[in-house]
């Protein structure tokens, strides 16, 4: 590759854990083309903080001068146990745009340069199911299950939508006619599968971009469905700074970090992106702590000059400032406001039944006084 094709690529695999296949793509940035890239999202519980990770790398892909496609999975969100029923999923799908297209604004990202592509759009269509029969044919139910391990819901007796799901992800490449696609780590065991299941077919591998998961507030995953380990992106500033004061971060440890793993991940790229290019830690009796590079951050933790006391309030300061862009276009938005609650309506409470007191039957001869007076002898 020359200079300008090795720049680029330089830019595509910053901040990854890993790329699968990564000459697939350094043959292409040296043919002299634009790599077309994918990331897909199921459309099920509401987007959090997690979502900015691929949005930078979005922002860096584009940058790169990659195509970027939006997989909205609408289908993939009912395989998924049903986690969206199809009276909310069309809903859902309008929120997921809503929500993706103002976190990528937040961090900079022209969204015109974007594709959105709806997953029944061409899920549906007669190839593509033929497709999935023809690849089912030949994949074993240990190897389904195995792909989706880490992304799809998993018991001793899961309907078989959730075999379906890994199979239906890997055509996706095939059909949104894509050089690469963008996913997070719990994804590998998929992506691995894809390089191997299309061939198959007689289909072309594709290269796989893997980003780091950010952990949730209490370590371990962050999840949509936990509401302790995450973020919601509409969550107002007070909840936000009391989630992350809750949050689970131990002095001078580094690993297994959510809020070190937040600023490495999110904040200082996110800040980079806008232009500021540092993270900011106020201090009361002190002169505030500068970093413009995440190793120095983590080596001031790990010595205790930056402590979780310190930590947490600039953390929630940060994010809060990163979401305000986000929240106010969903408060200026009575259209958005109206989708959100078609597709996340509130639970109904039912109301408890008042027991009617039956006064008259807590002590002897009570029901023979009601006998006497109902049946009175003549």
């Amino acid at each position: 590759m020359d200079s300008s094709a090795q720049a680029r690529f330089d830019l595509i695999r910053e901040n990854l854990a890993e790329i699968l296949n990564p000459e697939l793509l350094e043959s292409i940035l040296a043919e002299g083309r634009n790599p077309r890239v994918y990331f897909g999202t199921a459309t099920t519980g509401r987007p959090h903080t997690g979502y900015f990770t691929p949005a930078i790398k979005i922002a860096q892909l584009l940058a790169a001068g990659c195509e970027v496609v939006i997989l909205l999975a609408d289908v993939h969100a009912f395989l998924d146990s049903m986690k969206a029923p199809f009276e909310l999923v069309e809903n859902r799908v309008k929120y997921y745009q809503k929500i993706i297209t103002a976190i990528l604004e937040a961090v900079g990202v022209s969204t015109e340069k974007l594709e959105f592509v709806l997953g029944s759009s061409y899920q549906r269509n007669v190839d593509y199911v033929m497709d999935v029969y023809r690849l089912s044919a030949l994949t074993s139910e240990h190897d389904a299950r195995k792909a989706g391990a880490e992304i799809v819901k998993q018991s001793s007796n899961a309907p078989l939508s959730g075999l379906l799901y890994p199979i239906l992800q890997v055509l996706d490449e095939e059909y949104l006619k894509v050089d690469a696609e963008l996913g997070g780590i719990d994804q590998r065991k998929l992506f691995v599968a894809a390089t191997e299941w299309l061939p198959k077919l007689g289909y072309r591998k594709r290269a796989h971009l893997i980003t780091p998961m950010v952990p949730g507030l209490m370590g371990g995953k962050m999840s949509s469905s936990d509401q302790d380990s995450k973020i919601d992106l509409l969550d107002p500033p007070e909840d936000v700074a009391k989630k992350i004061r809750k949050s689970k971060a131990a002095p001078k440890i580094i690993e297994d970090n959510g809020l070190v793993a937040l600023i490495e991940f999110v904040l200082l790229p996110a800040a980079i992106l806008n232009g500021k290019k540092e993270f900011r830690v106020e201090r009361r009796d002190a002169e505030p702590l500068i970093y413009t590079n995440i190793q120095q951050l983590k080596d001031d933790y790990t010595n205790d000059i930056l402590t979780p006391q310190l930590l947490k309030p600039a953390v929630a300061d940060a994010l809060n400032s990163l979401m305000a862009p986000i929240q106010k276009a969903y408060q200026d938005s009575p259209e958005w406001q109206e989708i959100t609650l078609k597709a996340y309506p509130p639970a109904v409470v039912p109301k408890k039944q008042k027991k009617v007191k039956d006064k008259g039957s807590r002590y002897p001869g009570a029901n023979e006084k009601q006998e006497i007076a109902e049946h009175p002898k003549a």
